[in-house]
């Protein structure tokens, strides 16, 4: 079962988290087969972090939840919250097999969160390219649509939530400035 957690941080939490990356990684290199893609979000100066996002296939919900709620940030306060959704992967693929420069242009998570009637639930052809991740975000049950999320490379933030098509069926639509984590 693939998931997303994103974990929000608390205003000015860059001094507990700088304090806290080895054990971040430590603990995300456990899981290592299981990551889909990861990494931080910041503010509009680029260097203000906002969040972590992580994509994660796992064995049940349990599991996501242990994965979610155990990570050092989290468990240390750093976090104010934590999104954690069912997600489907409709692109099959990781991070790490990006098929662009993924040094070329700007990179955003794009949070759709929205119920109802399903919306953007195959790949946006004209944007293939330029996606590291794709898919609906789902309740417990893997069937219940309650939004979609991405991880693209996009001039701008505006181009970046255009990947949603039908921004009319979100209640609200996030849009995070975003780099890949792991290891520098």
């Amino acid at each position: 079962m693939e998931f997303l957690a994103y974990h929000r941080d608390r205003p000015d939490s860059l001094r507990l988290r700088e304090q806290l990356i080895e054990a971040h990684w430590s603990y995300m290199d456990q899981y290592a087969k299981e990551l889909i893609a990861r990494g931080p979000t910041f503010a509009a100066d680029g260097e203000t972090p906002t969040g972590s996002v992580h994509m994660v296939d796992l064995p049940d919900t349990a599991a996501a939840r242990a994965f979610a709620f155990d990570e050092p940030n989290y468990q240390a306060g750093a976090y104010r919250d934590v999104l954690l959704r069912r997600w489907r992967n409709l692109l099959g693929r990781t991070m790490w097999e990006f098929p662009g420069d993924e040094s070329v242009g700007n990179r955003y998570l794009v949070l759709g969160l929205g119920e109802g009637e399903p919306a953007d639930t195959v790949v946006p052809a004209h944007v293939q390219d330029d996606l590291f991740a794709y898919g609906p975000l789902l309740g417990d049950d893997g069937d219940t649509w309650l939004g979609t999320a991405a991880l693209v490379r996009a001039p701008d933030e505006d181009t970046a939530r255009a990947v949603l098509s039908s921004p009319d069926r979100y209640a609200a639509i996030e849009v995070h400035p975003w780099e890949p984590g792991g290891r520098r």
